[in-house]
């Protein structure tokens, strides 16, 4: 698998009050931190799990494996429709945020540990506020793991500014 870096992620300009989530948010300590960026026309999250994500001895159980086709599927949409939007990361502009309305997965091999994982992403645009991402999940060269993420653009009735994040 060649080495790569997300240099430019999208969940590095989301604002502050949406930047908590447990899988991408830059805001949360206890988070995985994922990022995802532009690799040519698709998007990339790369990640490597830290041993606690065991399923058995030697590979990562499955729930990560979802919740980084998840995530990646989020930062993917949010991109896309920046794009569309006319901009990109670093111009100034706040980034749309999604949420998922659904999610499937398929394992199709198992993932191991202690490698890299490399989350590749195409994005389809269903509706003006509804976008798909269909995910392919590498361990080095091997597939373990194909997803389809349905996402819808963040509504504003899930903000909210008064929450502490901190407690």
């Amino acid at each position: 698998m060649e080495e790569l870096k997300v240099e430019k992620a999208i969940q590095d300009i989301y604002p502050d009050d949406i930047a908590w989530c447990y899988g991408c948010g830059r805001l949360n300590d206890d988070g995985h931190h994922l990022r995802t960026g532009w690799h040519g026309d698709k998007t990339i999250t790369i990640y490597t799990p830290e041993s606690k994500y065991m399923g058995i001895p030697g590979f990562i159980y499955g729930g990560l494996i979802a919740s980084l086709i998840d995530c990646h599927g989020t930062g993917s949409a949010a991109l896309a429709l920046h794009r569309k939007n006319g901009h990109e990361i670093g111009d100034g502009a706040e980034p749309p945020r999604f949420v998922t309305a659904n999610l499937h997965v398929d394992f199709l091999k198992p993932t191991p540990q202690d490698v890299p994982l490399k989350a590749i992403g195409t994005v389809e645009e269903i509706h003006p506020k509804k976008w798909k991402v269909e995910t392919e999940v590498y361990a080095q060269d091997t597939l373990c793991a194909r997803g389809t993420v349905v996402l819808v653009v963040m509504p504003s009735t899930f903000l909210n500014k008064n929450v502490n994040k901190n407690e």
